[in-house]
């Protein structure tokens, strides 16, 4: 009887702690996101550099109190839209590159996006 019980209680230790592993490693597994949105608020983009594969659609949506202009470095994405508060602009990247963008009105406003 005491070895049974000393058999149950080994195997449920060993169930226990494999199921907590098996769980922290589903947890922190990455997800593959089919969407991506920069929030632009208090004078700043967030995040301010992203790393994504290709073919995502990337979203700006202004939440500051003033209007913005997401505007490419380069000119290699859209042209530029005036963002008022509450609005949205969506650019999807088909390339594997480096995508520089500003406000241009607030010299410290960069972020970028980097296709791989």
């Amino acid at each position: 009887m005491g070895t049974l019980a000393l058999v149950m209680f080994v195997a449920l230790a060993l169930l226990i702690t494999t199921r907590g592993k098996d769980f922290e490693t589903r947890r922190s597994a990455p997800t593959k996101a089919t969407k991506t949105e920069i929030i632009l608020d208090n004078l700043s983009f967030s995040p301010d550099t992203l790393r994504l594969p290709a073919l995502l659609k990337v979203t700006w949506i202004n939440r500051d109190y003033v209007p913005h202009v997401v505007a490419s470095a380069d000119n290699q994405f859209k042209k530029p839209a005036v963002l008022k508060t509450g609005q949205s602009i969506s650019d999807t990247f088909t390339t594997t590159d480096t995508y520089s963008y500003f406000y241009s009105m607030s010299p410290h406003m960069t972020g970028k996006i980097i296709v791989k």
